[in-house]
């Protein structure tokens, strides 16, 4: 299995009763798959992971593999802040057939280096699906060091890390480590939208993104550009999407995202608390953005 190109973190559609929107998840993937992305994650950050109970996080899942039916790569978010509780989120993940899970640092209790080196030893040696590291320590209060990747990365199953460092000198360390260690099928994957050109440059398969929510297409043709060696194309295309890559993230993720579809009149819905809707200030910057790029 490569993961590699553009894999969208798929925003999680809400009813105006605050349910699943089993529709608008299908419709959104079958969009997605259309507009020619590599693969979608379910269940991630970015679907709102934290506000889902563990019923509806499995059956986001289970939509997501029964829908995509072998088209492109399934991830599943299969993250916690207990152990034990990401163990039966892999452990679902991988009885439905996703192709890999894609497991989050513990956040809030800020686990030591040897903390998170056990915490995904326990995941490898219960399961044998692929399974993603997700470094984001703007949200989890720990950021996974270079030597820890590299010990991580000698785990059976663990395969790609979705880093989300805004420090791009760390990719380079974390290829260099790779390289060090003879581990030439690990794969770096962007984590941040607006760092992925140059992350692809230094090594880096693909992104897990969350413009690609908004406009798959021209994420998915930068990617590809880049993965091709056309950075003059890749670079041209980077800058159209770049006053869009800034502003999803102008309030808390996937805040702007969720309304950007909403605008967009694709299915969204509502962020559940403790989010809240966009300012209406800065929805108005984010319709400029979408305007411009003729998404609405």
């Amino acid at each position: 299995m490569k993961l590699e190109g553009t894999t969208v973190a798929m925003v999680t559609p809400y009813t105006e009763n605050d349910e699943i929107d089993e529709e608008g998840i299908r419709e959104n993937i079958n969009y997605l798959i259309e507009k020619g992305v590599n693969g979608i994650l379910a269940a991630g950050t970015t679907g709102e992971s934290a506000t889902v109970s563990h019923d509806e996080h499995r059956k986001l899942v289970d939509i997501l593999i029964e829908e995509v039916n072998g088209r492109v790569t399934t991830i599943a978010g299969a993250g916690s802040n207990s152990s034990k509780e990401a163990l039966g989120l892999v452990k679902h993940a991988e009885d439905i057939g996703a192709d890999a899970a894609l497991v989050i640092t513990p956040y809030y209790n800020k686990p030591q280096p040897h903390g998170l080196y056990e915490h995904y030893k326990l995941l490898t040696d219960s399961t044998d699906i692929p399974i993603v590291v997700y470094n984001v320590p703007s949200r989890t209060g720990t950021d996974i060091d270079v030597d820890t990747i590299g010990k991580v990365a000698q785990l059976d199953n663990i395969v790609a890390i979705k880093e989300a460092s805004p420090e791009l000198d760390k990719v380079s360390k974390i290829i260099k480590k790779m390289d060090e260690i003879g581990n030439k099928d690990f794969t770096v994957l962007s984590g941040n939208d607006d760092l992925t050109l140059p992350m692809i440059a230094m090594g880096a398969k693909g992104v897990i993104s969350v413009v690609g929510n908004v406009d798959p297409a021209r994420m998915s043709q930068m990617v590809n550009y880049a993965l091709d060696g056309d950075f003059e194309a890749a670079a041209k295309m980077h800058y159209e999407l770049y006053d869009l890559m800034k502003v999803l993230f102008i309030e808390t993720n996937p805040v702007p995202a969720k309304t950007a579809l909403n605008l967009m009149e694709r299915p969204s819905g509502d962020v559940r608390l403790p989010l809240a809707p966009l300012k209406e200030e800065n929805k108005a910057k984010l319709k400029e953005v979408l305007e411009k790029l003729d998404l609405i």
